[in-house]
C-alpha cells in the first residue's frame, strides 16, 4: 500500500490542527476516508470545499476513486481562498 504525506493549507490547516500527516491509501478517495476518521467535525466539512493536487497535478473533476497515490506522493489540500 502506498504511504505519503498529506499537505494541509489554510483553512484545511486549522481545522486539522497540523501542517501535514501521512497517509496509507492506494487512492485518494481511501486516503480522504481515513482523514475524515481522523479529524470528524471541522475538517469533514471543509474537505467539502477544498481542490487537491496530488504530486503536483491537479484533480480537478476526476473522481477520487480514480486518482491513484504514489509511495513517497504528496497530497495538497487546498481550501478555496480569498482575493485574487
Amino acid at each position: 500500500m502506498p504511504a505519503g504525506t498529506i499537505r494541509y493549507w489554510a483553512a484545511a490547516k486549522a481545522a486539522a490542527g497540523t501542517p501535514e500527516e501521512p497517509y496509507t491509501a492506494g487512492t485518494l478517495a481511501e486516503a480522504l476516508k481515513v482523514v475524515r476518521q481522523r479529524h470528524p467535525g471541522e475538517l469533514t466539512r471543509v474537505l467539502e470545499r477544498c481542490s487537491f493536487l496530488v504530486d503536483g497535478d491537479p484533480v480537478g473533476g476526476r473522481a477520487h476513486e480514480t486518482v491513484r497515490l504514489a509511495d513517497g506522493g504528496t497530497v495538497e489540500v487546498l481550501p478555496p481562498f480569498a482575493g485574487g
